[in-house]
């Protein structure tokens, strides 16, 4: 088999209609999962009135989560994990307050953060394909490793830079009157738009799912494994780069400490989404509305005045669900 035709045979389809509902069900759920939470939050006393403002912000929130979850979508798919996101978000966020502070332009800026985040891609990936470490200790390893670098390059202490207006692509109303949501949200649903495309359509998408699916089958019909992965992690090293350059927009400096457990929305992004832990299963829309489910419960909580412990025993357990369901969906296909 050549390299470059897909492994048709990798990930037979299923027939028939029960077939067809599970799919329908499996795209609508994180919709459903959406609408579901709105409820809820709706039924609690006071019952505050998601505004024009509110869904401006959680629309804003959503942005630095959401891209760096499409590209945990493609490692989740190919059955990785990434631990060290959201390390990785902070070292680039510091790498582009630096660039910034030595005067150099935000096109120069923007290169940084991108090359800061597919080189911690790359580190990730050589550590899985030559190593051969598991995705979850690699990254876990990477993920101090990653936070402790940022904390060197910026003397553990907030990096503050001229902002050069990136500030205004995460500002909730926008400067210009005519935009309904923030410039960074459309940046958002642009990249969406493309890796859903390169994703459904390319040769890396239909690898990312064969590779999940079952990656010795995809060994012996000829992909190069090894270096699919390499690809993969790369690009959403990228993508966790972009993110680091809207965190640091988010907060006009770059911070070593921050982003700290971001993994953890990320990955329930994911996995609410409609991705799947144990690989071959993933979509790009599923991941945005289960950013978005992320973003929302946050809003909502600061809405009704809830502290911050509360929102983290409210978000591991719906990561616990998430996961549960997932198992559950996986069991139920091996039926």
């Amino acid at each position: 088999m050549s390299h470059g035709a897909a492994p048709a045979t990798l990930t037979p389809p299923r027939t028939g209609r029960s077939s067809t509902r599970e799919r329908v069900f499996a795209a609508l759920a994180p919709f459903l999962g959406l609408l579901v939470v709105i409820a809820l939050f709706y039924a609690i006393p006071p019952h505050p009135r998601v505004t024009l403002l509110d869904l401006q912000t959680v629309a804003v929130h959503m942005v630095i989560v959401g891209i760096a979850a499409m590209g945990m979508t493609f490692i989740i798919i190919s059955g990785g994990i990434d631990l060290s996101v959201g390390s990785a978000i902070a070292l680039a966020s510091v790498a582009v307050a630096l660039a910034l502070r030595q005067g150099w332009p935000v096109p120069l800026a923007l290169a940084v953060a991108l090359a800061t985040g597919a080189l911690c891609g790359l580190y990730n990936a050589l550590l899985i394909t030559l190593l051969r470490l598991p995705p979850f200790i690699a990254t876990l390893g990477t993920l101090g490793f990653y936070r402790g670098v940022a904390k060197w390059v910026s003397n553990s202490m907030p990096v503050s830079a001229p902002t050069h207006g990136l500030e205004h692509w995460v500002r909730p109303v926008p400067l210009q009157e005519w935009l309904p949501l923030a410039p960074g949200v459309f940046l958002l649903a642009g990249l969406a738009v493309f890796l859903a495309a390169v994703l459904r359509y390319t040769v890396l998408g239909r690898y990312t799912f064969a590779i999940g699916s079952n990656e010795a089958t995809a060994r012996l019909c000829g992909i190069r494994v090894p270096r699919v992965k390499v690809y993969i992690y790369v690009l959403a090293g990228v993508l966790t780069g972009l993110a680091g350059l809207m965190q640091f927009a988010r907060l006009t400096q770059g911070d070593p400490t921050v982003a700290i457990g971001l993994e953890l929305d990320v990955i329930a992004a994911v996995v609410i989404g409609g991705g799947s832990l144990a690989g071959g299963q993933g979509a790009l829309v599923g991941t945005l509305a289960g950013a978005f489910l992320m973003a929302y419960l946050r809003n909502r909580c600061t809405v009704l005045g809830w502290s911050n412990f509360v929102q983290e025993m409210i978000v591991g357990h719906i990561i616990i669900i998430a996961v549960a369901v997932d198992q559950w969906r996986v069991r139920r296909t091996e039926r």
